[in-house]
């Protein structure tokens, strides 16, 4: 078990290693296996991530030609699909060189746009070059010239990658081999953002323009039910709404539409990228200033500052009668927010609604918004 700890929001928590690392220790271990003819009981690597890792070998066979063996995935105290599968690498001979494959469980890239070209195992360039290196340390220690065949296979990652962004992200038949330090990071909000550039990409390379953001379910919801938009374009951003639209202008989108509950939305009027609550809240500060701005009263102002959700506030300011005007001051502070995030050339827009109760629907939403929803 790795012991490896970071801490979090005040939480200690263990660290992991990725599928990646298990794959490289096991082709390692399987190369050594299939040059010496004996069995291995333990993996030594240095991760990108300078975490030395020992990790011990399962199910070892020996063939006439061929090694195999596994290493178990650890997630540590992350909430990973793959924590606990094994991993396996098979070595063979080969002329010259080492190739690399993916077999069962490992998925295989359908789209345009990943790390990996159309027809190749989802095996990441990271962890490919971490099993390179594992094997070219075990044929430099056997004194070996020619060269090894792996193929790591994760028996069940077929069934396990319908839990993940595979299918969406056009990788069929399991899951991907990934990680670019070799250690998991519980909670990693990287492995996230990766995911959310790597669905851009692919949606990019596809030829789309035009790209719907949407901060949750209940932002694809309303796009697909209330605006009839379709979910095969939608991209969920989660809490990184800022980074999505980073990653939305680096991949070359010409157009942006964000469709986002008031919840999300309104920390976009304080400039917020993020908006997990972690990060801080703002929610009814920032109603309040639009709420003042059009007008509202100091009893008005402190109910609002008073309620624990986005829609007790739009209750508040409903009975007032000041619901539109401060949707509107919203509205222009979140598209002077989107505005800032994007260079000329690149149209953005969204739209801000509620599902709540008389007032579910659109509250404020771009000039632009219904041009760029009928684009895409």
């Amino acid at each position: 078990m790795l012991r490896h700890y970071i801490t979090k929001n005040g939480r200690t928590l263990r660290c992991g290693y990725t599928t990646g690392a298990c794959a490289a220790g096991a082709a390692g271990a399987a190369a050594e296996m299939l040059l010496t003819g004996t069995i291995v009981t333990v993996a030594h690597l240095d991760t990108p991530k300078g975490v030395p890792l020992t990790l011990d070998i399962l199910e070892p066979e020996l063939g006439a030609d061929l090694a195999r063996c596994a290493i178990r995935k650890d997630s540590g105290d992350d909430p990973d699909v793959t924590n606990g599968v094994l991993v396996f690498a098979t070595a063979r001979r080969i002329a010259a060189g080492i190739a690399i494959d993916g077999g069962e469980g490992v998925g295989r890239v359908t789209k345009a746009g990943l790390d990996q070209p159309v027809g190749a195992a989802a095996i990441n360039s990271v962890p490919r070059r971490m099993i390179e290196k594992q094997v070219e340390a075990a044929c430099i220690k056997c004194g070996y010239a020619g060269g090894v065949g792996i193929t790591i296979a994760v028996p069940g990652g077929e069934a396990l990658a319908q839990r993940t962004f595979n299918p969406r992200l056009g990788i069929e038949g399991g899951i991907s081999v990934i990680g670019t330090t070799g250690i998991v990071e519980p909670m990693s909000s990287t492995a996230l953002v990766d995911t959310i550039k790597l669905e851009l990409s692919v949606r990019r390379a596809a030829g789309a323009k035009g790209v719907l953001l949407c901060p949750g379910n209940y932002g694809e919801t309303f796009a697909r039910e209330a605006l009839g938009l379709s979910a095969a374009g939608q991209v969920s951003t989660a809490n990184f709404i800022g980074d999505a639209v980073d990653a939305a202008v680096a991949a070359g989108f010409e157009r942006i539409l964000l469709v986002g509950h008031i919840g999300k939305l309104v920390k976009l009027g304080i400039g917020a990228r993020n908006t997990h609550s972690a990060n801080g809240d703002g929610r009814m500060e920032t109603l309040a200033a639009c709420a003042l701005a059009s007008g509202a009263d100091v009893p008005l102002l402190r109910r609002i500052m008073d309620c624990a959700t986005t829609d007790a506030a739009l209750a508040a300011l409903d009975e007032a009668g000041l619901l539109e005007a401060t949707m509107a001051a919203l509205g222009a502070r979140i598209e002077a927010t989107l505005r800032r995030w994007v260079p000329a050339g690149v149209e953005i827009g969204y739209i801000c609604f509620t599902n709540a109760g008389p007032r579910a629907g659109v509250l404020a939403d771009s000039e632009n918004a219904k041009a760029i929803a009928g684009k895409l």
